[in-house]
C-alpha cells in the first residue's frame, strides 16, 4: 500500500471504513493519527491492544477479555491488527448492527475457531467478562447469574442445550435475537465501552 508509511490515511481505506462503519472522516483521521503515534509500525500487537484496552477500564482487569477480542478481529491471524482491523473492532463492539454484532459475538465465543460453541467456551468468555465487572456491580447481580459458572449455566439453559452439546452460528444468532436475556448475559455492557470511548476521544 503506497502511503501506509505516510502520516495520512489512504483514500481507499478511508472510503471503505466510512462505508462499513458509522464513523466520520474526521473521527477516522483523528484515530489514525493517535494510532500511528501509539503504533509507529502501523500494526498493533496483542500486548499493545491489551494495554489500550486497559486504559479504557483502569478499575478492572480486561486482559483476558481483550485477548479474546483481539483474536476475534485478527482477520488474517498474523498476531497483529492493522488500522482497518482495529477500527472495525471498535465499530463492531460499540456501534455495529445487531446481526453484525452477533456474528462477531459468535466468533468471540468460538474460542478454538472450529465453527461451533461449547459450554466450556461460554464459561471461558463469561469468566473474562466477570473480570471487567467491579465487585460492587457483581453484588447487584441476581443470585442465578452472580458467578461466571451460574451465568454460563443460565446462557446454556436458554439455548436448551445439554452439557456436551454444541451451538452453531445460526442457532446462536437466532436464539439471541429471540431472547433479549441471552443478549444481556453474553455481552459486556457496550454502553460502558461507548462512554469510555467518548471520554478518550482527543
Amino acid at each position: 500500500m503506497g502511503n501506509s508509511k505516510s502520516g495520512a490515511l489512504s483514500k481507499e481505506i478511508l472510503e471503505e471504513l466510512q462505508l462499513n462503519t458509522k464513523f466520520t472522516e474526521e473521527e477516522l483521521s483523528t484515530w489514525y493519527q493517535s494510532f500511528r503515534k501509539e503504533c509507529p509500525s502501523g500494526r498493533i500487537t496483542r500486548q499493545e491492544f491489551q494495554s489500550i484496552y486497559s486504559k479504557f477500564f483502569p478499575e478492572a482487569d480486561p486482559k483476558a477479555y481483550a485477548q479474546h477480542v483481539f483474536r476475534s478481529f485478527d482477520a488474517n491471524s498474523d498476531g497483529t491488527l492493522d488500522f482497518k482491523e482495529y477500527v472495525i473492532a471498535l465499530h463492531m463492539t460499540t456501534a455495529g448492527k445487531t446481526n453484525q454484532k452477533l456474528e462477531w459475538a459468535f466468533s468471540l465465543y468460538d474460542v478454538d475457531g472450529n465453527g461451533t460453541i461449547s459450554k466450556s467456551e461460554v464459561l471461558e468468555i463469561v469468566t473474562a467478562i466477570f473480570k471487567m465487572i467491579s465487585p460492587e456491580d457483581v453484588k447487584q447481580l441476581p443470585d442465578d447469574e452472580n458467578t461466571p459458572e451460574k451465568r454460563a449455566e443460565k446462557v446454556w439453559g436458554f439455548f436448551g442445550k445439554k452439557e456436551d452439546d454444541k451451538l452453531t452460528e445460526k442457532e446462536f444468532i437466532e436464539g439471541t435475537l429471540a431472547n433479549k436475556e441471552i443478549l444481556r448475559l453474553i455481552q459486556f455492557e457496550p454502553q460502558k465501552v461507548k462512554e469510555k470511548l467518548k471520554e478518550k476521544k482527543p
